[in-house]
């Protein structure tokens, strides 16, 4: 049985983490944005698969040029990359076309062309957003997150490796070579179904074909010096994005019963407010807030939504001058109910 989002029925109206205004009507105002535009889809597919190809093209041409102005035309490929994976995670919530089967296939190639396996990568993520800023559900689709009290009660063993895990060279440098690692294994966990593991299999398949097919063409050192740096950039700015989302200062997280749904989707989700050029590459997943409320809005709408509707402005909005603060935060202190960083948990312990 397939993992899917159970939006629980409740008010956020009167919860005392809730700015001023009335959002009990939230999944009416919602509704009005889910229906996807195949003509708007069809436009993001061409506008982002047909430039990513060229880019590849250009970095081919380049070779013969420098390799310097190679790695200088991989920024440009890295953020389609990235935008090719929203398309995919669109797919994933089933908000990108109106069938099913067409985001299931759009899914499966372009999450071929981002080395992740669709179906698996789709129930992962689902639980993510199911459970995103619950303490009692993490460890699936997340950044692990450590309590001030559980990283105290770890040994000095188990702490070195969180302190390893959590440094943003860790996260950013080796993040993305363990993702495709990982991505390369189906997992067997509860509610992981056939097709999860099926999905691993194929996807495995197709980049190796992939792969043989055009290291037969221009040979497999030049399609590392090609593939490789687009992966990492691009994988690096993904983790980034996905990390500056959830893991900021005034981030939401509890536990039930009084976690709620709505109120982890607004608050414990930021609104990356990122200059207009990086929001396209993006595909605008920086209105995260919006995006967790209801995932089954497509991401072409998400900026309307948040635009048309002024509660849903009253969250954290982080510029990309403040994300970078947001990699010295480290653990949850639940006292303070927020997010700290090395620094802060030494003077708790002295205090």
């Amino acid at each position: 049985m397939s993992f899917t989002i159970q939006e629980p029925r409740v008010s956020i109206a009167d919860t005392p983490a809730t700015p001023s205004g009335d959002l009990s009507g939230w999944r009416q105002i919602v509704a009005r944005y889910t229906r996807p535009s195949i003509r708007k889809s069809v436009w993001q597919m061409c506008s982002t698969l047909l430039p990513l190809f060229l880019s590849y093209w250009l970095m081919y041409l380049s070779l013969s040029v420098s390799y310097w102005l190679t790695l200088a035309l991989a920024l440009p490929a890295a953020g389609l990359t990235v935008r090719t994976f929203i398309i995919m995670h669109d797919c994933g919530h089933g908000s990108f076309f109106p069938s099913r089967t067409w985001n299931d296939i759009v899914g499966f190639i372009t999450g071929v062309l981002t080395a992740t396996p669709y179906a698996q990568w789709r129930r992962d993520h689902a639980i993510h957003h199911a459970t995103s800023g619950d303490l009692e559900e993490r460890g699936v689709g997340d950044i692990n997150t450590l309590t001030v009290r559980e990283y105290l009660e770890l040994s000095w063993w188990g702490r070195l490796k969180y302190r390893v895990y959590r440094n943003p060279l860790t996260l950013l440098a080796i993040g993305p070579i363990h993702l495709f690692i990982s991505h390369r294994i189906p997992l067997r966990r509860g509610g992981t179904t056939a097709q999860d593991r099926r999905s691993v299999w194929l996807t495995n398949l197709a980049i190796t074909a992939l792969f043989i097919a055009f290291s037969v063409w221009i040979g497999w050192w030049t399609v590392l010096k090609l593939y490789f740096p687009v992966f990492m950039i691009s994988g690096a700015a993904g983790i980034f994005l996905f990390y500056v989302q959830h893991q900021f200062e005034d981030a939401y997280w509890d536990r039930k019963p009084v976690w709620e749904y709505p109120v982890a989707a607004l608050y414990g989700s930021s609104y990356f407010k990122l200059p207009r050029v990086l929001q396209w590459f993006s595909g605008n997943i920086g209105l995260h807030h919006v995006h967790h409320l209801s995932p089954k809005i497509p991401n072409y709408a998400l900026q309307s939504c948040h635009d048309e509707n002024p509660a849903f402005q009253q969250v954290v909005t982080l510029t990309l001058r403040d994300s970078w603060h947001t990699l010295k935060l480290r653990l949850w202190d639940e006292d303070q109910k927020r997010m700290i960083g090395w620094r802060t948990l030494r003077e708790i312990r002295r205090g």
